[in-house]
């Protein structure tokens, strides 16, 4: 009982304070605004005083470009060799000695071997079943072209992320730099990386996978510090009382303890990179990205369909096999036995690609499945689509409309409306209140710059539009993950669905609302709705989970009835765990900004989209970290609410 009236005094003291606060903020809002509306530059932001910052940054790529370009073509023609070397294998071949690449055959058996040595039957045959739609469908030249970037970039961002990693346990300046910058990397979204790589390197294979090595580097760094940081000192101690130097030290005890954690990396790399595989088909990566993108462009819904359930198939194939090695290295499993029983699967592959590659060269079908064998349901899909638009179109189009013209064209309007000054001293005095004047300038200095750069009207319309998306996915999210907390069964069937969302490529979201709503604002928000609700589930079930046994009781022997409960004792408590949740649906609606422009927006991601066909790198870069800003000024307000929630619940 103790433990259920402190939570509620706790939480009656806290809405005291916020209570307390509003008053405060609305005052200051409307100085503001009175002010504003004296001095017009307070406003709207007078275009004399913008600073050409997207003009310098553009000439000063100009010039370094031509500066290292002896540079940047020896970095081109070093990637180029191992990348050209696993496209000869899996898709080109040597056409002059008359040498065809690796049969389709050899490399879905390839991959259920090493699935079945991973981790048995059943992934087996869902890796085997995912191959075979490469196949079946005419896709596995594409895909292989897709897969040898994968192959390639992936041993280089982990190894970068490694190195990077260690010397940030090493040096703790160097961990604080890197953390800074991995912030604003992480945050900026997939696309603004092209503008100067394609300055620097062009268009092609080898640009592309410079773009996907820097996006998909940071989480394996990441990995890397929380890994070795969180080996126990016990262990540590223990490998120097045995007398292990430290470089003996960090290779044979950290990194092993550090194992799991290191392969958690090792697949949110796998799995950024092919994130990445359409974003780099707009600089000249070919492969199921490009033709994917091809197909968006032209409306071609069900090609897109096809090509991107082989994305997220491929995606799938990648996530398990690794998920697969993260258990089978906590199992450390140890095979015993003869020779023959240890390298069974070794083997086995070795004699069965003999065989496949031998077959491959005597039946062509078995080396490259010859079109009148393959399948398509694209016509199908298009027809359907005619359908939709001819039958439904009446009813969704009023909808949309309605949507669009009574829902969301007023929170545009509003957000354009509202004067900069406004806009600016609203998250920095929110931010003096929870973090004083180190989290205050945070806002003043990134927003400020945006204004200063002359991006106010792309940074309203992108928070315009995550705003919207974030009030839906809260609006959404919040109630089932209570739901998913409430009911085993809710959580059995929400929780494998969660898993499943993550899992898809970001842009696989674009061609539900195409189809439907074809493109629009509602169409962005709803294909950033789909993307980003996740978060919102996962952390208020997991929030609700980790309520102390102990207080429900308390709850219950007070005599609270269940929504008293919900209400008064668990959702105080979960709270600071559902901030994290909101915000990280707003990032992940951030990064769904840039994808959004593929199919029409007016915001900082179609300001990135455009840079990229004249060179703009000022302005792509800008706009890139423009998203960024965003999220990083949500990012430190909401974790300072959620840290002083926290305190005030005597929970830190």
């Amino acid at each position: 009982m103790k433990g259920a009236l402190s939570v509620s005094v706790a939480s009656g003291t806290a809405q005291a304070r916020s209570q307390a606060w509003l008053p405060a903020l609305g005052f200051l809002a409307l100085v503001a605004l009175v002010a504003s509306g004296a001095f017009p530059w307070l406003t709207t932001w007078p275009g004399e005083w913008v600073l050409p910052f997207r003009d310098w940054l553009t000439d000063a790529f100009a010039w370094f470009s031509q500066w290292a370009k002896p540079l940047t073509r020896a970095i081109s023609a070093i990637l180029f060799v191992p990348l050209h070397l696993v496209e000869v294998l899996l898709f080109r071949g040597v056409p002059d000695w008359n040498l065809a690449p690796l049969p389709w055959v050899f490399v879905v058996m390839g991959v259920m071997v090493f699935a079945h040595w991973q981790s048995g039957l059943r992934l087996t045959l869902f890796c085997g079943a995912c191959m075979l739609y490469l196949v079946v469908f005419d896709l596995w030249s594409d895909a292989m072209q897709t897969v040898s970037l994968v192959l390639v970039t992936v041993p280089l961002a982990a190894g970068m992320g490694l190195v990077l990693g260690i010397w940030s346990t090493r040096n703790r300046r160097v961990e604080r730099s890197l953390n800074t910058l991995f912030d604003v990397m992480q945050a900026t979204p997939h696309m603004a990386y092209l503008g100067p790589v394609v300055v620097l390197f062009g268009f092609g294979q080898v640009p592309a996978m410079l773009a996907t090595l820097i996006f998909a580097m940071p989480p394996m760094a990441r990995c890397t510090i929380l890994g070795i940081r969180s080996v126990s000192p016990e262990v540590v101690e223990a490998g120097t009382m045995a007398g292990c130097t430290a470089q003996q030290r960090l290779w044979k005890v950290e990194l092993p303890a550090a194992q799991q954690t290191l392969l958690l990396g090792l697949n949110q790399v796998v799995m950024q990179t092919l994130a990445m595989a359409v974003i780099a088909s707009l600089v000249g990566a070919s492969g199921l990205g490009q033709k994917l993108l091809f197909s968006l462009q032209q409306l071609r819904i069900g090609k897109a369909m096809e090509q991107g359930i082989a994305i997220t198939l491929m995606a799938l194939v990648l996530d398990r096999l690794t998920v697969a090695q993260m258990v089978r290295a906590a199992a450390n499993t140890i095979v015993s036995g003869s020779f023959w029983q240890r390298h069974a699967h070794s083997l086995a592959f070795a004699l069965a690609g003999i065989c496949l590659i031998t077959l491959g060269y005597m039946a062509p079908a078995w080396s490259v499945l010859p079109s009148e064998m393959t399948i398509s349901f694209g016509g199908q899909i298009d027809s359907a689509v005619r359908w939709i638009s001819k039958n439904l179109y009446s009813y969704l189009k009023p909808f949309r409309d309605n949507v669009t013209i009574y829902l969301l064209l007023p929170i545009r309007d509003f957000y354009l409306w509202l004067p900069w000054v406004i806009v600016i001293a609203a998250p920095t005095a929110i931010g003096w209140h929870l973090g004083r004047w180190r989290l205050a300038l945070v806002p003043v200095g990134l927003f400020g710059f945006l204004l200063l750069a002359g991006f106010w009207t792309p940074l309203m319309l992108t928070i315009y539009l995550v705003t919207s998306c974030a009030i839906l996915c809260c609006l959404m999210g919040i109630p089932l993950g209570v739901w998913a907390a409430k009911s085993p069964a809710a959580a059995r069937a929400l929780m494998p669905l969660c898993d499943l969302l993550q899992t898809f490529p970001s842009f696989i979201y674009l061609i539900p609302v195409i189809m439907l709503f074809q493109t629009s604002d509602l169409s962005n928000v709803l294909a950033m709705l789909c993307y980003a609700t996740v978060p919102a589930i996962r952390y208020t079930y997991l929030g609700l989970m980790r309520v102390p046994q102990t207080t429900q009781e308390a709850a219950i022997a007070s005599g609270a009835t269940l929504a008293q409960r919900l209400f008064k004792v668990e959702l105080p408590i979960a709270f600071p765990e559902i901030l994290l949740g909101i915000n990280q649906t707003i990032m992940m609606a951030l990064a769904m900004v840039a994808i959004t422009a593929l199919i029409g927006s007016r915001d900082l991601g179609q300001e990135i989209y455009k840079a990229l066909p004249n060179g703009d790198t000022g302005r792509g870069l800008l706009a890139g970290l423009g998203i960024a800003f965003i999220g990083i000024v949500a990012d430190r307000l909401i974790n300072a609410w959620a840290a002083s929630r926290k305190r005030l619940l005597g929970m830190a």
